[in-house]
């Protein structure tokens, strides 16, 4: 299940205005690749939607099927927040809904067809 939790308002490259949902997914565990302790996350992406400002305000809560999976991607910089720090990325978060996943578990590559 993945959870509408906010909103924005972002302008396209010809200048037009539209509005994303922010999706975030359940928690789950993870263990830090620093000290190995635990702890807890989820994950979150933003999806384009054809809502105008008020029905996106009204969706903040709304529940679904679905899930956030990890994309391979073209590496970019990313800077993490509050710090100057910044990390060489090359995945990015998409919203997967139900009929994707099972569909994406069930496919034989080419290749491993004899």
């Amino acid at each position: 299940m993945v959870t509408v939790v906010n909103y924005e308002s972002r302008t396209n490259k010809a200048g037009k205005e539209f509005n994303v949902l922010i999706l975030q997914g359940g928690i789950e565990p993870v263990r830090s690749t620093i000290t190995g302790k635990f702890y807890f996350s989820s994950r979150t992406c933003d999806v384009p939607a054809s809502f105008d400002e008020m029905t996106c305000k009204n969706l903040i809560g709304t529940e679904f099927p679905g899930s956030i999976k990890r994309v391979p991607c073209e590496p970019y910089d990313f800077n993490i927040p509050n710090t100057e720090e910044y990390v060489n990325i090359s995945h990015t978060w998409e919203y997967q809904d139900s009929i994707d996943e099972i569909v994406s578990e069930h496919i034989v590559e080419t290749a491993a067809i004899i």
